[in-house]
């Protein structure tokens, strides 16, 4: 199979090359490099992912500004095509500010930056991006944000729940976010956002304090998925 993956760069990113590095690690296939300011994407795309940082600086409120650019209504027309699409960090800012995930993304409890590896539990094991998790299992990946809080209406965190829309747990949840979610899903399961950098969790030697790769299997997940279909 040939794995044709996209990473999209906006004015402020500063983990679209360790995206670009984790995606050419596990597929073997290096991605397409996509500026916010194109209107098209590539043809033939498998993944998108929409990297971390802090698009626009934050202006107005976290990924508000990068959801607006031009990029993105190609994003998500490949996103309700049923491409996977992943959003880590400020990408899930971006996924929420779209409207391609429910709630929003808050100032972390306490108001301070977090920069640390955080204790996840596996939530949802049926998705592309989890099937190869276990139920409940236990990773280590790492968290660097200031609008980490994640924030939904008591409805929407019921229907996410209820659908089987989260993906991760917060087993040690600094940030504040409601109900300890880390990661949510779209109703289909094939779009993801996550705060926490799976793309630096590749290789324990990139980490030391991490002594894991568990952002790896997550990768894994997503070409084997596709390899099977």
């Amino acid at each position: 199979m040939s794995f044709r993956a996209a990473v999209v760069t906006f004015p402020g990113s500063n983990c679209d090359r360790d995206m670009v590095r984790a995606i050419q690690a596990v597929s073997s296939a290096e991605p397409l490099k996509v500026w916010h300011g194109d209107t098209e994407l590539p043809d033939r795309l498998d993944f998108i992912a929409l990297p971390g940082g802090f698009s626009y600086g934050d202006y107005l409120r976290a990924g508000a500004m990068a959801a607006n650019s031009p990029i993105m209504r190609a994003v998500m027309a490949e996103a309700k095509r049923g491409v996977p699409l992943l959003g880590v960090c400020n990408g899930f800012q971006i996924l929420t500010e779209s409207g391609l995930l429910p709630g929003a993304l808050m100032r972390n409890a306490g108001q301070r930056f977090i920069c640390r590896v955080a204790d996840l539990k596996v939530a949802n094991t049926d998705s592309i991006f989890t099937h190869g998790f276990m139920d409940g299992e236990e990773l280590r990946v790492p968290i660097a944000h200031h609008d980490g809080n994640y924030f939904a209406d008591d409805a929407t965190l019921d229907r996410l729940e209820g659908e089987g829309r989260v993906a991760f747990r917060y087993g040690d949840n600094r940030n504040g976010s409601r109900r300890d979610m880390a990661g949510v899903l779209s109703d289909d399961g094939r779009i993801l956002g996550m705060m926490p950098h799976p793309e630096r969790a590749i290789e324990p030697v990139a980490h030391p304090s991490l002594g894991s790769a568990d952002g790896r299997r997550l990768f894994e997940n997503v070409v084997r998925a596709l390899a099977d279909a």
